[in-house]
């Protein structure tokens, strides 16, 4: 019974409500940014990015814990987290240039493989070799979507995206040390800093003025941007991350519907392919996580 109960447990769904949310406002914003991305360069988009959110984001700060929190930070761990969103950024928005969305999506969907390896050398958490064999068939399933023989999927552009999920996954793991010393809201409003200046300052060179038409564009990311983290976070901070973290899957659809409606284009039957197979082997994974978690605490699975 104790272990049935859990599951009809109804304050579930607001967690689960609320990662549904933020996934579907996320690829708002992805299309937002690859809306601009033909446009100017990677670095004033991933600018542009933070620019956008900064005055929302600081609204968000006054309106819970207060500008003082924003003070008690880790530095180094902060601009190395910085330093890693700014190459993401970079890579996403230059990958999101010549390949649909959905593809994107699911070559980024190798990030909670990466995640659990890097946890190995830079927390010291075990994994057994069920698990290692799951990240293995996931990194496969890279292959199979950026196919390095046959029709020569292997471009620039998805290499840009891969290096993007290999910067995310390092952010993920810089996260899990800031979360046990730093607020949720000194975390978002640094990175945004972070990678309005740097972006910025680097993208100097060839900043270019934003076109009227694409204004309201600039304005979305900032909006849709921010409602998107706070969702996340309360997600993460109302449920369990085994519950909540299957739920970024829920992307690809929204990244199909934004590539057809948007663009009329759709993946291939290779894409499709090596999609299901990443996200397969990162739901295999995370149900030996919890498996893990629940043998640790006496509790026999079901």
């Amino acid at each position: 019974m104790s272990d049935s109960a859990p599951s009809a447990d109804p304050r579930r769904a607001g967690p689960v409500l609320y990662m549904l949310v933020a996934v579907a406002l996320f690829g708002g914003m992805d299309a937002c940014l690859k809306i601009l991305s033909p446009h100017y360069p990677a670095m004033q988009v991933a600018s542009l990015r933070g620019l956008s959110s900064l005055p929302l984001v600081l609204a968000w700060v006054c309106f819970t814990t207060g500008p003082r929190a924003l003070l008690r930070a880790h530095w180094p761990l902060h601009l190395l987290r910085g330093a890693l969103g700014v190459a993401m950024m970079a890579g996403f928005v230059y990958g999101l240039r010549t390949l649909p969305m959905s593809t994107a999506y699911a070559i980024t969907f190798v990030a909670p493989l990466l995640i659990t390896a890097m946890a190995v050398p830079f927390l010291g958490e075990r994994v057994g070799p069920r698990r290692w064999v799951a990240i293995v068939v996931g990194l496969c399933g890279v292959l199979v979507i950026l196919r390095p023989t046959g029709e020569g999927m292997l471009t620039l552009g998805g290499l840009a995206i891969l290096g993007a999920a290999v910067c995310y996954a390092a952010s993920a793991i810089t996260v899990r040390m800031l979360a046990q010393r730093d607020s949720p809201q000194a975390m978002v409003f640094w990175l945004m800093t972070i990678l309005a200046v740097a972006c910025g300052a680097l993208a100097w060179s060839q900043w270019r003025a934003i076109r009227p038409e694409h204004w309201w564009v600039v304005v979305g990311i900032g909006v849709v941007g921010t409602l998107a983290q706070v969702a996340l976070t309360e997600a993460f901070r109302r449920g369990e991350a085994s519950l909540i973290a299957p739920l970024e899957y829920t992307a690809l659809i929204w990244g199909v519907l934004l590539d057809l409606t948007l663009w009329q284009v759709l993946p291939d039957g290779v894409t499709w392919i090596g999609a299901g197979i990443i996200i397969a082997s990162g739901l295999y994974l995370l149900r030996r996580e919890r498996v893990r978690a629940e043998e640790a605490q006496g509790v026999v699975p079901p």
